[in-house]
C-alpha cells in the first residue's frame, strides 16, 4: 500500500509540474507577444523624441516617472486597465531614452554604436531565452544573488550620477551587461515554471531588463568608440 500510495503521490508531482509548465509557456507566449508590442511603441516614442530634439525630463523627475507608472502597473495588472498602464510605463521609458540616444547619434559613428548595442540586445536576448527554453534548467537558484546585485548598482549609479565618476559609471554598465544577463534566464525560467503567472508583470520585467541591458551596452561602446 505505501508503494502504491508513494507512486500515486509521485505522479500527481509530475502532473502538476507539466500543468504549470504547460500554463508557464502559455503565460510566456502572451509575454513576448505584448513584450514586442512595447518595445515597437517605446521605440517610436523614442524616435519622436529624437526627430523634434525633445529635453530628457531630468533624474528625479525619471525616477517618480518609473516608480509612478510601476506601482500603477502593479495595482491594475489584473483589470483592462493594466495594459493602458504597461504602455504608459514603457512610452515614458521611450521617452527618456531618446536624449540619451540623441547624445550618442551625435557622436561620431554614433549610428554604428546605437546599431551595434541593439543588434547586441537582441542576440542576447533570444539566445539565452532559447537557452533557457532548450535546456528546461531551473534558474530561479539565481533570484537572490540578482536583487542583491541590482540593488548595489542601483546605489551605485545613483552616485555616479550626483558626483560625476566616469570611471565607477563604466564599471556599473560592465556589471548591468551582466546582471542583466541573468536576469533573462532567471525571469524566463520563472515564467515558464509558473513563477510569475501574470503576462503584463512578466513584459515588463522583461521589458525593464532589456531597457538597462540596451543602455549598458551603449555606454560600454561608446566608451571602446572614444578610444
Amino acid at each position: 500500500m505505501k508503494i502504491l500510495s508513494r507512486s500515486a503521490t509521485d505522479v500527481q508531482t509530475v502532473a502538476y509540474r507539466d500543468s504549470n509548465v504547460s500554463s508557464g509557456h502559455k503565460v510566456l507566449r502572451n509575454t513576448y507577444m505584448l513584450l514586442s508590442m512595447t518595445l515597437l511603441f517605446s521605440a517610436m516614442t523614442a524616435g519622436a523624441t529624437v526627430a523634434f530634439n525633445i529635453p530628457g525630463p531630468g533624474i528625479l523627475l525619471t525616477l517618480v516617472g518609473y516608480f509612478g507608472l510601476l506601482f500603477a502597473t502593479a495595482k491594475l495588472q489584473n483589470s483592462g486597465w493594466g495594459i493602458a498602464a504597461v504602455f504608459a510605463l514603457t512610452g515614458f521609458m521611450g521617452y527618456t531614452l531618446g536624449p540619451i540616444l540623441t547624445r550618442y547619434l551625435g557622436m561620431p559613428g554614433g549610428t554604428g554604436i546605437v546599431m551595434t548595442a541593439m543588434a547586441m540586445t537582441g542576440l542576447i536576448f533570444m539566445g539565452l531565452s532559447a537557452y533557457v527554453l532548450v535546456s528546461k534548467r531551473d534558474f530561479s537558484f539565481m533570484g537572490g544573488f540578482l536583487m542583491v546585485g541590482m540593488l548595489v548598482a542601483f546605489v551605485a549609479s545613483l552616485g555616479a550620477i550626483f558626483f560625476q565618476i566616469p570611471a565607477l559609471s563604466l564599471t556599473i554598465s560592465a556589471v548591468m551587461v551582466l546582471l542583466m544577463s541573468g536576469m533573462i534566464l532567471f525571469e524566463t525560467s520563472n515564467i515558464i515554471r509558473g513563477g510569475e503567472t501574470n503576462y503584463i508583470m512578466a513584459t515588463v520585467s522583461l521589458y525593464v531588463t532589456i531597457f538597462n541591458l540596451f543602455t549598458s551596452l551603449l555606454q560600454l561602446l561608446g566608451f571602446i568608440e572614444k578610444e
